[in-house]
């Protein structure tokens, strides 16, 4: 008899168990359906990157002085720098710059460090391709200046929570003039240069 008792005392302690389990797995299903839809109806619609998004790496051939900065600061030696020292000038030129985007880490210290700013992030983050070695851009594909979203006609851009006006959670539907919640660096250094001009206010 006590044995019975014993067994269904187990049976109703497991009960309860996977109850209080199956609460918890709801309960964390029931807080994501109060939280801002994430839902990108990509390629149809895509977002628009922040100002400090790390995409493809731009370079600008002419800018380059063949330093080597970028090799040496890469925690891979990642970039591939091809230059021949010209006798006449006296000074390095550079023949071929690349880099394999299939192996980049996009830790941003080649940008960084880079003394004549020749290398710098964009906005694309489209780098899907069917073969890994067309990954590896030369100095005329890593010259190419991306698409902007907003100008591609087939596109919807949305904007990501930082550019949505205070209280609005859905990017869907905003108008492309409304104000964002922060103020961009050009508009900081604006407001910067009218206090210094007007002193009084």
């Amino acid at each position: 008899m006590f044995n019975f008792l014993k067994q269904v005392s187990n049976y109703a302690k497991e009960t309860f168990q996977a109850g209080r389990y199956i609460g918890q797995g709801l309960s964390v299903t029931f807080d994501h359906m109060r939280r801002r839809p994430i839902t990108v109806q990509y390629p149809y619609e895509k977002l628009i990157p922040s100002e400090r998004f790390r995409g493809r790496i731009h370079f600008e051939f002419d800018k380059c002085i063949s330093c080597e900065v970028c090799v040496r600061v890469c925690p891979i030696n990642l970039p591939v720098v091809d230059w021949e020292y010209n006798k006449e000038s006296k000074k390095k030129q550079l023949k071929h710059y690349s880099i394999d985007f299939g192996v980049c880490i996009f830790c941003g210290s080649c940008v960084e460090f880079c003394p004549t700013n020749c290398l710098s992030f964009t906005e694309d983050y489209e780098l899907s391709v069917y073969d890994r070695h067309q990954l590896n851009f030369d100095n005329v594909a890593m010259g190419r200046l991306p698409h902007n979203v907003n100008d591609e006609p087939m596109v919807t851009p949305l904007r990501e929570l930082v550019y949505l006006p205070k209280g609005v959670l859905d990017p869907h539907g905003l108008p492309p003039n409304s104000n964002r919640v922060g103020l961009l660096p050009s508009e900081i250094l604006e407001q910067a240069v009218e206090d210094v001009n007007n002193p009084s206010n």
